[in-house]
């Protein structure tokens, strides 16, 4: 069966698929969450606490998804554009969603020297 993670509120719960998850971003002690069909949700989490529900949840699925610095984790399957002297990370299916995102340059250097990395191996 397909992993699913699970995000449970005082009120609510979110069951999304992990590819359904673009990109999730810190907003003081909540986080945004935006889905692929562009649908934003937001969640009564701190990002620390959505990483380690990820890694609990997902296990080694949960490598899909990118901590870039304090602010934001991404969903490395839509990285689409990196430029780092303009702090500017575009994450999209080149299709149905675009969403632009400003981590910081270090950040950005670290993530294109990941994918980098990756490529040679």
């Amino acid at each position: 069966m397909k992993k699913h993670l699970i995000l449970p509120t005082s009120i609510d719960l979110v069951r999304i698929a992990p590819e359904r998850i673009v990109y999730i971003a810190s907003d003081g002690n909540y986080s945004t969450l935006v889905q692929t069909d562009n649908e934003v949700r937001m969640l009564s989490f701190q990002l620390g606490q959505i990483e380690k529900m990820i890694a609990n949840q997902l296990g080694s699925d949960g490598n899909l998804f990118i901590r870039m610095g304090k602010s934001l984790i991404i969903n490395r399957s839509y990285i689409y554009y990196i430029n780092i002297p303009k702090q500017k990370l575009i994450l999209s299916d080149v299709a149905t969603f675009n969403h632009t995102v400003s981590p910081s340059k270090d950040a950005l250097k670290q993530l294109k020297e990941l994918l980098e990395k990756e490529i040679k191996s």
